[in-house]
């Protein structure tokens, strides 16, 4: 269990760092599949991640139905069931 998405697991940008963490929402952009982001303010979603592009030094996730993050204010990322909600813990 984690503090962002309990009971699935996730990759944890602190624990892997931003590069690796980058890494896998490339992958995402491949894949076209569904994700769950937690975010740091402690907002979670799951959406597709479309791209990921750098403004400016900037890193940012840039997802389909969501409005774009930028990387540093995403805690942690894990496959996802698209059936389940976004939500406040």
């Amino acid at each position: 269990m984690n503090g962002y998405l309990p009971d699935v697991p996730v990759i944890c940008q602190d624990s892997v760092g931003r590069c690796s963490f980058i890494d896998v929402l490339e992958e995402a952009v491949l894949v076209h599949r569904p994700v769950a982001v937690a975010l740091r303010d402690g907002l979670c979603f799951i959406d597709v991640v479309v791209d990921v592009v750098t403004e400016n030094g900037e890193d940012y996730a840039v997802f389909h139905s969501h409005d774009r993050v930028p990387v540093t204010d995403i805690a942690a990322a894990t496959r996802a069931d698209p059936h389940r909600m976004a939500r406040r813990p």
